[in-house]
């Protein structure tokens, strides 16, 4: 289970949550200082053309055809701005629309053909629903926030997608065989260092932001982009919302905390702020007062936000925020000296992120998206005896230039990347040890090209390549990618991708160790999809080869000489996803998602080639949302399996020879939509695990053993397996969006 450590992500934009969840789909009208835009787009001889892209430019609002070549969606952008029809193989097209809220039906469009008519085929390898950039998410704010389980936080709403394995006592993300540190988090195009707050073991990280933030979460497992790099599994990319669409304040009032948000919009500017608390010691005072919390989960938040429309069509957006977070426990050990008292481990967190952004047209096609982040994260952490600090500040610079109209069978983007990094650290084994003071200096940087081409009437593909440099290894690395689509039909296609990728080592390697290279991975991917507006298929065979793993001595971590590139391994298997949108059961959204994994590696401190710990070889997730129109009320239901992990027993002969039971977990949620004193409120009740099953993550060992010859050992296992969490949002001054009675189609 998931201790609600940001459990604000929720509530300190309550105002937003009553906006999205207020149905499971768009409602009948569109919210006051929303336009909802629809139309149809043709070929020059009247068909329909399905995949087309049509979309607001210097807005992420959009959408796709489906397969009568409709299209709709909503934006909350006012003034004119030109509507762009785009489908490589025919000529882009573009048209001036006055946006002033209401219904638009937008004239139907027909685009020419140009030198090879492709266009109805996107490259989905590795991402869900997705190219790189079409970027139609895998899952939306809404799918976020109402996924019983989830708690209102990414990583754990993509846990529910098939290449996860769920890690219960670490709460990140793990993908196709790879470490949770092998997935790199994109928000509005810039790598965020620190995507999780703090954690301890038995109290896994959440992320620290909201998903309401966001028009759409994409999640690729592999074969992603060159635009993207430091990452040798998976990419996960977040794109905040332009302006706000209206002027509203929020109260959230929670069983763990509460917060308190205000927006305010004007015609080309919104601004919005908020605060949060969060303290689970009264909540586990009166549920578990036999726990061992020397300090509850406690955490103090706040954020800024400003959008500014420059001129036409630009975009100017900064994001601000700042988390302070304590937690102590006192867990089981199997030390005979914590015996009776558990061991101490406490931990204090402070986090500062600036995010600011850019983008705006240019000439001759090409467009400009620029950006800078700026990073400071403090960790004092205490696990006794032991004391550290740790000290990371980072800097992010990005240019990228697009041309979407480059040719008339291929499009271009350029990019270049700039980040320095400073971390320090300071360790004491006891508390009369000497200080030890490691620490290093980075600065990495990193060009990219990439261009989709039309190859034929059927076929298209994706070519790019990126170039890094690492000063502080002195180390440089040239990574190719590709990848090709061939649509069956309508609907159908089979898609394929393959490339290099390139991550430096972590932060507590390099401390030891900065004379290090690069670690590689191979990624090799054959997917099936079919695909209509209420159903989705996926079906992907995938295969990862590692090269150039660290690793170093399990016996004497200290040992900078004994760190070497010298590890390797591989991951294989099979992914299958199925939605289903009101299709097959009325007023019914859910997703079966299944995870075949093989895979073993040698790499840290494993003193053999062995199936990763954190890795399951099967994973099911199943999820149901009913939406009861004439209660307005929605119930939702998660269900996630995940085969028996592997574990070290040094009492056993062999390395990872022993096993987990399985991982077994059914969560609950309910959301009541009202209005309290005449404004629009939610009502929010979320309980996990709800069949109290005990499940065990592997086990900890004494690091000698007793007089029998045998190491005692201790489960590990999360500090509080069950959590149950109700929360009051109240919007004041939002209006109410349209008929929330109108049920699913």
């Amino acid at each position: 289970m998931k201790t609600p450590l940001l459990l604000l992500a929720l509530a300190a934009t309550g105002p937003a949550l009553a906006q999205t969840a207020a149905a499971p789909v768009p409602t009948a009208a569109p919210a006051v200082g929303t336009t909802r835009l629809s139309g149809t787009v043709l070929d020059g001889a009247g068909h329909p053309l399905p995949g087309a892209n049509v979309f607001l430019k210097t807005t992420f609002d959009g959408a796709t055809t489906d397969s009568l070549g409709r299209f709709a969606f909503s934006t909350t952008a006012t003034g004119t701005l030109p509507l762009v029809c785009t489908l490589i193989g025919y000529k882009l097209q573009e048209m001036p629309i006055a946006l002033a809220g209401g219904t638009i039906a937008v004239p139907t469009r027909r685009l020419r053909e140009s030198r090879a008519s492709l266009g109805t085929v996107s490259i989905v390898a590795g991402a869900f629903e997705a190219s790189d950039e079409k970027r139609a998410a895998a899952l939306k704010p809404l799918d976020i926030l109402t996924t019983a389980g989830a708690m209102a936080d990414i990583a754990s709403a993509l846990n529910t997608l098939p290449g996860t394995s769920r890690v219960g006592e670490e709460g990140k993300l793990f993908v196709r065989g790879g470490a949770a540190s092998e997935t790199r988090y994109y928000l509005d195009g810039l790598p965020v260092q620190s995507f999780y707050g703090g954690a301890t073991s038995g109290v896994p990280a959440r992320g620290r932001f909201s998903p309401t933030l966001f028009k759409g979460t994409m999640f690729s497992t592999g074969g992603y982009s060159a635009e993207y790099g430091q990452a040798l599994s998976a990419v996960v990319g977040l794109n905040t919302v332009d302006l706000d669409p209206e002027t509203q304040t929020g109260i959230s009032l929670l069983s763990v905390g509460g917060s308190l948000s205000r927006t305010r919009r004007w015609e080309r500017t919104s601004v919005s702020a908020s605060v949060d608390y969060t303290n689970l010691a009264p909540y586990f005072g009166l549920t578990a007062p036999d726990q061992r919390w020397a300090h509850a989960p406690e955490h103090l938040g706040g954020s800024l936000r400003l959008a500014h429309r420059v001129g036409v069509s630009g975009m100017l957006k900064v994001y601000a925020t700042y988390g302070n977070q304590t937690v102590a426990t006192r867990q089981p050990d199997p030390e005979a000296t914590y015996a009776a008292t558990g061991r101490l481990t406490a931990l204090r967190n402070n986090n500062l992120y600036l995010n600011t952004t850019y983008r705006a047209p240019l000439v001759r096609g090409w467009s400009l998206s620029t950006g800078l982040a700026l990073g400071r994260e403090r960790n004092a952490v205490q696990p006794e005896p032991q004391q550290l600090t740790e000290l990371e500040r980072t800097a992010t610079a990005r240019l990228v230039l697009t041309n979407d109209s480059a040719g008339t069978w291929f499009n271009l983007k350029l990019g270049t990347e700039a980040t320095a990094q400073r971390y320090d650290l300071t360790y004491r084994a006891t508390a009369d040890a000497p200080t030890y003071r490691p620490g290093f200096a980075e600065q990495r940087t990193a060009v990219f090209a990439e261009s989709d081409l039309s190859l034929s009437a059927r076929l298209t593909g994706r070519v790019g390549v990126r170039g890094e440099y690492s000063a502080l290894l002195n180390k440089a690395s040239l990574a190719p990618r590709v990848a090709l689509a061939w649509q069956l039909g309508a609907g159908q296609q089979v898609s394929a991708a393959g490339g290099l990728y390139y991550q430096s080592p972590t932060n507590d390697l390099l401390r030891v160790q900065p004379a290090l290279g690069l670690e590689r991975a191979a990624h090799y991917i054959l997917s099936y999809q079919y695909q209509t507006s209420a159903r989705t298929l996926r079906a992907e065979l995938y295969r990862k080869d590692y090269r150039a793993l660290v690793r170093f001595d399990r016996a004497n971590v200290l040992n900078a000489a004994a760190y070497a590139n010298t590890g390797r391994g591989y991951a294989q298997g099979m992914d299958v996803f199925y939605r289903d949108r009101y299709q097959t059961f009325k007023k019914v959204d859910f997703w079966v998602s299944y995870g075949l994994l093989d895979t073993r590696r040698q790499f840290r401190a494993d003193l053999a080639p062995a199936v990763p710990a954190f890795a399951s070889t099967h994973n099911v997730s199943v999820v149901g949302k009913y939406w009861f129109a004439k209660l307005h009320l929605q119930a939702s239901g998660t269900y996630a399996y995940g085969s028996p992990r592997a574990y070290y027993d040094p009492n056993q002969t062999g390395y990872n020879q022993g096993r987990t039971p399985s991982y077994h977990s059914l969560d609950l949620s309910l959301s009541y939509l009202t209005h309290l004193a005449g404004h629009y409120t939610i009502v929010h009740l979320a309980a996990s695990n709800v069949l109290g099953r005990d499940n065990i993550f592997g086990y900890r060992y004494a690091a000698a053993p007793d007089a029998a010859g045998r190491y005692a050992a201790v489960p590990t296992r999360a500090l509080a397996p069950q959590m149950v969490v109700a929360a009051l949002l109240i919007s004041i001054n939002k209006k109410t969006p349209g008929d929330t009675s109108v049920a699913p189609d």
